[in-house]
C-alpha cells in the first residue's frame, strides 16, 4: 500500500448529499479509497444544481458547489424504490467496507436501509450517519444545514460586535467540520473492525461538532458562568496584544499572549522602550494599560503596511498574519508551495486534504467530477473490481 494513499484497499460507498456528507467520503478518496456515489436516477444529488455563482455549471448539474467534493468518484444512479434497486445497492454493500449517508432515520427506515438492517444484514460494514442532530433526542429527525447549525450551537451568537449582532461565518465551516469529524471516526471504527472483525455504527452530529469547534469557550463557561460575549476582531485571550491592528495599510492579526510574545514584537518594532516601561513589565500590567498599550502598537504599526511588517514580526517570532483576501490567501506562496490547490484533467481546480502523510506532497483526486450515472453501464465492471479487491 501507498503511503500516499494509506485507504486503497477500501471501498465506499456513498449515499450522501449536499456538502458534509459528499466531503467525508471525498476525503476518504483523496486517500485512496474506491468511492462509489449513489444518487436517484431523477434529480441526483441537489447541490449538483445549487450553491455557489457559476449559473451555467449548475444548470448542467454541475456547480461548483458539487464539484467541489465530487472527483475522484464513480457515479451511479438507483431507483430504491424498486427491488431492482436495492437488490444492486446490498450487491454494492456486500462488498463495501464503509456506508456513508446524511439523511433523516426516518428516510433511511421507510427505505430499509437503516444502520439496524444493514448492520444485520452486512456486520462487516462501518455505517456512518451524518445528521443534522445525531441520534436519540427530540430533534433526531429535524432536518438541518449549515446555516442552521451555526445558529443552534452558539457560534453564531458568539460572532460579530454588540452593535452587529449575531453573524453567520463567511463560509460552511460546520459542513466541512462534520465531514472531517466523520472521516476522523470512520478510520477509528476501520481500526477497531480490525481488532475485533465486527462493522459498527457511527453517529456523527453536525450540532456537537459545532460544540466540538467551541471547546475551549465551552469549558471556560461551565467553569465560571460567563456566556461568551462578541468580541469583534479581539482574540479570545483577552490579551492586548492579541486582535487585529491597522498599519498604514491593511490590518495585521497578532497573537501576542506570552511574556516571550510581548519581548518580540518589541523587538520586531524595535520598541525596545516598551519592555523598560513599567505600565508594561509583565502580563497584568499590560492588561491594567491595554488601552496604552494598543494605543502605542497602533502608532507604531502606522510606519509600515502589514504586508512590511508580516515578514518583519514573524522573523522576530511573533504570532501574526496580515489579513488576507481568499484571493490573496491562494495566491499565496505557503499555499501554492504546499500544494493545498489541485488541478483536474478538465482544468477545474479544486481544494485537497489539510494534512499530509508519509512526505506526500499532496493529494490530487484521481478523476473528474462524474456527471449524474456516468458510471451506470460499468455497474457490473465496477462490481467486479470490488468483489476481487
Amino acid at each position: 500500500m501507498s503511503v500516499n494513499a494509506p485507504l486503497s484497499d477500501l471501498v465506499v460507498i456513498d449515499f450522501t448529499h449536499v456538502l458534509a456528507g459528499p466531503a467525508c467520503s471525498y476525503y476518504l478518496g483523496l486517500l485512496g479509497a474506491r468511492v462509489i456515489k449513489i444518487e436517484s436516477p431523477h434529480k441526483g444529488d441537489a447541490i449538483r444544481h445549487r450553491g455557489g455563482t457559476d449559473a451555467q455549471g449548475a444548470a448542467k448539474g454541475m456547480s461548483t458547489s458539487y464539484v467541489t467534493q465530487a472527483a475522484g468518484k464513480n457515479a451511479i444512479t438507483l431507483d430504491l424504490s424498486t427491488e431492482d434497486g436495492i437488490a444492486k445497492l446490498h450487491q454494492l454493500l456486500a462488498q463495501a467496507d464503509v456506508f456513508v449517508e446524511n439523511h433523516t432515520p426516518k428516510m433511511m427506515q421507510d427505505l430499509a436501509l437503516d444502520e439496524a438492517r444493514l448492520l444485520a444484514k452486512h456486520p462487516h460494514l462501518i455505517y456512518c450517519s451524518m445528521t443534522g442532530y445525531g441520534r436519540g433526542g427530540p430533534q433526531e429527525n429535524s432536518a438541518a444545514y449549515d446555516v442552521n447549525i451555526q445558529a443552534s450551537c452558539g457560534i453564531m451568537d458568539a460572532t460579530g460586535t454588540s452593535e452587529s449582532g449575531p453573524i453567520r461565518t463567511g463560509a460552511p465551516i460546520m459542513d466541512y467540520a462534520t465531514g472531517l469529524s466523520a472521516s476522523f471516526a470512520i478510520c477509528a471504527a476501520l481500526h477497531q473492525r480490525g481488532q475485533t472483525g465486527q462493522g459498527s455504527f457511527v453517529d456523527v452530529s453536525m450540532l456537537e461538532t459545532g460544540l466540538a469547534l467551541m471547546s475551549s469557550t465551552i469549558t471556560d463557561y461551565l467553569a465560571t458562568g460567563n456566556a461568551p460575549q462578541r468580541r469583534g476582531n479581539l482574540a479570545n485571550s483577552r490579551s492586548p496584544g492579541a486582535g487585529s491592528f491597522p498599519c498604514k495599510e491593511g490590518i495585521l492579526s497578532l497573537g501576542v499572549n506570552e511574556d516571550a510574545h510581548f519581548t518580540y514584537l518589541a523587538n520586531g518594532l524595535n520598541r525596545a522602550d516598551l519592555l523598560t516601561d513599567p505600565r508594561f513589565k509583565d502580563r497584568p500590567a499590560r492588561k491594567e494599560n491595554a488601552d496604552v498599550l494598543v494605543t502605542e502598537i497602533e502608532q507604531t504599526l502606522q510606519q509600515k503596511t502589514a504586508a512590511e511588517w508580516e515578514p518583519i514580526l514573524q522573523g522576530a517570532g511573533v504570532p501574526c498574519a496580515r489579513l488576507r483576501t481568499l484571493p490573496e490567501a491562494l495566491e499565496s506562496e505557503q499555499v501554492q508551495t504546499r500544494g493545498f490547490i489541485q488541478t483536474l484533467s478538465d482544468g477545474t481546480k479544486v481544494p485537497t486534504l489539510p494534512f499530509r502523510i508519509g512526505g506526500a506532497k499532496a493529494y490530487p483526486p484521481s478523476t473528474d467530477a462524474p456527471s449524474l450515472g456516468a458510471d451506470n453501464d460499468a455497474f457490473d465492471e465496477i462490481l467486479a473490481a470490488i468483489t476481487d479487491k
